[in-house]
């Protein structure tokens, strides 16, 4: 397989070890994950989406989210309580001096496509290692990096033990290869995301990306989503009786009110008539 050098769009960085917790209400949204996550589920319960596999997280799960995926999730607290996560970032930085440090190689050839999220089992070492975590607001005070790198590393020494096999996924550090771009852009258009990231995770250059898919789709990969996810919405809406404040979210549109002027010009109706 064609591995690209194509540069990654910036990532905002996000700390090391990372507790969080949400009140009073249910969340949705999505997201691009840059970096290798390590997650343990304390409380309520999360629903994840990568395009193809829908997952479900509870109390005491633990789980590993793979770099360069796209996401959607629904994390919902539970009755009268906190959806809470810690999570530690695995980025490549770390991963590359550790894989030096123990002697690991990166793979000779990229490791066989999977879902984005990878579960695992919760032996007394992750349990133990994860109760260490549990005061992250004294950990995160100044003074505390050397600790952080410490337990940081831990949770890939525990990780490796568990799964020796996922070394083939930690220490990938090659850019995306180039991949189908007509399957991709099929399981993944209603994420909202810029065109940047969708020729990023295809393996390709910007320009590439829409020279290949107007090749492929004979539309402008701006009009070909707007199509697509009209035509998905008017099936969530007619079919699966949603909502179009639902819908519109759901299909990768930001904006309630353009969304429905979008919807009306191609199929001549209102989204809410019918």
């Amino acid at each position: 397989m064609f591995r690209s050098k194509v540069p990654m769009p910036n990532i905002s960085p996000r700390p090391p070890i990372l507790y969080s917790c949400y009140h009073s209400r249910s969340r949705e949204g999505e997201q691009f994950i840059p970096e290798h996550v390590l997650s343990y589920q304390l409380a309520g319960t999360l629903t994840t989406y990568d395009g193809t596999r829908e997952q479900v997280f509870r109390p005491g799960d633990l789980r590993l989210t793979k770099r360069n995926h796209l996401l959607k999730f629904n994390k919902q607290p539970p009755e009268n309580g906190e959806f809470k996560t810690l999570s530690i970032a695995l980025d490549q930085d770390t991963l590359r001096s550790f894989s030096i440090e123990h002697g690991y190689q990166a793979p000779p050839h990229p490791p066989a496509a999977g879902p984005a999220i990878v579960e695992l089992p919760t032996t007394p070492l992750f349990q133990s290692y994860f109760d260490s975590l549990q005061p992250y607001e004294q950990l995160a005070e100044p003074g505390n990096e050397a600790l952080i790198t410490l337990k940081v590393r831990e949770a890939l020494l525990l990780l490796l033990k568990t799964r020796p096999e996922l070394q083939d996924v930690l220490f990938d550090f090659a850019a995306p290869g180039k991949i189908d771009l007509e399957a991709f852009m099929h399981r993944n258009f209603h994420f909202n995301v810029q065109l940047p990231r969708f020729a990023y995770l295809t393996g390709r250059s910007l320009a590439t990306f829409k020279r290949d898919f107007e090749k492929i789709f004979q539309l402008s990969p701006s009009r070909w989503l707007q199509q697509r996810r009209l035509q998905e919405a008017h099936f969530l809406i007619k079919e699966k009786g949603k909502a179009p404040s639902e819908a519109y979210l759901e299909v990768g549109f930001e904006d309630l009110s353009h969304f429905s002027f979008a919807f009306k010009k191609m199929y001549g109706v209102a989204p809410s008539r019918i």
